[in-house]
């Protein structure tokens, strides 16, 4: 790509992400921190800070996030170091099964935790049986434990995010270190915890920083569990009032400074640390195979974290083919006709079309930004290509709640995004744009990998027969990298259907509910509402596990997917 044409991408797309992400996300801190008349006050967040209520969302947003980091950590570690020091059977299969977690909303999942764990549930249902619990008063689990729950769901859902990036910073370390500490006698656990755990720190942490502002940012499990006293629902509940209350403004702004601090603070101590992080030598260094009973161990160890993790999927599926499901362990009588209903409800099959048009529109935004992108990082030699590069990640680090509440704000009537409503309401063209920020970083990264592992000598030789770079672009570059925009592509259109904070906050009218706000609202109907949800769900399910497998085959074994 020549200088200029680089230059031009670049200022499209900083002008680009100026209006749809930065400005969005900077005003509703400017909100937060302005009167009516412009001037300066920090009177609405003190408010927050001094309202019983609004503290106490707080913190109970700030503890669902640190206990479900820990509770994260507690799954993934042990998994990451069986997998990293062992050979064990079956270890490949297993690897890939504890993935699993990944094609389900943890929302989702939670309706059928919640009928497994319910004055009526299973578990109860199960203990009366073995006589362990009396009848006559069960007991309500959730009612007891919704935090733990809400802890236990988050966990379930994004261990494999930590159990990856352990396992990569694992894979980097070389074993010379920790064969240097056994053979000057440190024990297992010594070395454990001063050689292995200190080297993977920067994995950890940044595994950690994804999976705390997910947690902490939550919003669909605590609306599932009636959890309302939590900042990400108080913020929900506030649309109902924008225009005269500044409370869901300074919510939101703190839960922005408190998420970009623990990437800042974690980009900080780590960002930089490669210490012990070189490339690996050729093989797996101190891996041990083992045989019998140990060999056996480690397999049952991955097969209890698959099956526990696998337990609100189950859920979900056996309350969408349940036709009587109470007080009973079980289902005593199960049917298909839940999913015929849920695709033939007139509630629900414009929802599907709905989600088809806002993710399709979404990918294709996401498709063509993605591959001028990745063309300027990739193939120019301007000096802002890292920035650019830097840019375009940062809705990773940016909660959804945050920006879905940015794009609502300035969608109002009167404001400046006011014009991606349409004349009849419809939010369509603001859900593609949200959806296409939020997703564009999977097509990217996807997009620079194709491009770093084709030979550049082929777009050269273009070049010097006299074809311009959008035609070397479009006739040599695109069919080299066509499996990996189609992985990025397929990922990026299933997250988008999927997507929570977007479709719950911005979806204000039923004939415009994405999938997700429909199943949201299916949980509050009377008679199969319930039912009905968990076989959309299960639909949304299916879809997704679809799409994550045909990713992973077009990007190949050479992990085009997910190298950066």
């Amino acid at each position: 790509m020549n200088r200029k044409a680089a230059i031009t991408v670049t200022a499209i797309v900083s002008v680009l992400f100026a209006v749809f992400f930065l400005y969005p996300a900077v005003s509703v801190i400017g909100e937060a921190f302005r009167l009516p008349d412009g001037t300066l006050t920090f009177a609405f967040v003190g408010d927050v800070f001094r309202n019983p209520v609004y503290r106490e969302g707080l913190w109970n947003a700030l503890a669902l996030g640190l206990a479900s980091t820990l509770a994260t950590f507690l799954i993934a570690f042990p998994l990451s170091l069986l997998s990293h020091r062992y050979d064990f059977a079956g270890r490949g299969a297993l690897g890939v099964m504890i993935l699993i977690p990944l094609v389900l909303p943890p929302f989702v999942g939670a309706i059928g935790i919640k009928h497994m764990l319910g004055v009526e549930g299973s578990l109860n249902a199960l203990l009366i049986d073995a006589g362990i619990m009396n009848p006559l008063s069960p007991v309500d689990w959730l009612a007891k434990g919704r935090f733990w729950g809400i802890v236990a769901m988050n966990a379930l859902h994004l261990y494999p995010i930590l159990y990856m990036n352990i396992t990569a910073a694992l894979s980097n370390l070389d074993p010379a270190m920790e064969q240097a500490a056994e053979n000057l006698g440190c024990p297992p656990a010594r070395r454990l915890w001063r050689v292995t755990l200190p080297l993977a720190m920067p994995g950890i942490f940044a595994g950690s920083a994804i999976v705390f502002v997910w947690a902490f940012t939550e919003l669909g499990v605590p609306l599932v569990f009636d959890y309302t006293r939590v900042a990400p629902v108080q913020v929900f509940d506030g649309i109902k009032d924008l225009s005269g209350n500044p409370a869901p403004y300074a919510l939101v702004a703190i839960i922005l400074v408190i998420s970009a601090l623990v990437f800042g603070v974690t980009k900080a101590l780590f960002g930089r640390q490669t210490s012990g992080s070189q490339p690996r030598p050729k093989g797996r260094g101190g891996e041990v195979k083992l045989t019998g009973l140990r060999s056996l161990g480690c397999t049952m160890v991955f097969s209890f974290v698959f099956l526990v993790a696998a337990l609100p999927h189950l859920g979900v599926v056996l309350l969408s083919l349940s036709d009587d499901w109470y007080q009973t362990v079980l289902p005593l009588a199960l049917t298909f006709e839940h999913y015929v209903d849920a695709l033939g409800d007139p509630f629900v099959v414009p929802s599907i079309k709905n989600s088809l048009i806002y993710a399709s529109g979404a990918t294709l935004i996401d498709l063509v930004l993605g591959i001028v992108i990745a063309w300027v990082i990739v193939r120019s030699t301007i000096k802002g290509r890292a920035l650019l590069d830097a840019l375009v990640m940062l809705p990773l680090a940016v909660p959804g709640l945050v920006l879905a509440f940015g794009y609502l704000a300035l969608s109002q009537e009167g404001r400046p995004l006011y014009f991606l409503i349409g004349k009849d309401g419809s939010p369509a063209m603001l859900l593609i744009v949200a959806y296409a920020v939020r997703r564009l970083p999977y097509v990217v990264r996807s997009a620079v990998a194709g491009l770093q592992q084709s030979n550049p000598a082929l777009e050269e030789a273009a070049r010097s027969l006299g074809a311009g770079w959008f035609r070397t672009l479009r006739k040599v570059s695109l069919p080299l990298i066509g499996a990996n925009l189609a992985a990025g592509g397929i990922l990026a259109f299933a997250f988008a259907m999927l997507e929570v904070s977007d479709s719950l906050i911005l979806a204000q009218q039923t004939e415009h509910y994405p999938i997700t706000k429909t199943i949201y609202m299916l949980l509050s109907s009377l008679g199969d509402g319930h039912e009905l949800a968990a076989a959309l769900g299960v639909w949304a399910m299916v879809f997704l596990a679809i799409a994550i497998t045909g990713a992973a085959v077009l990007a190949g074994k050479r992990g085009g997917l997910f190298r950066v």
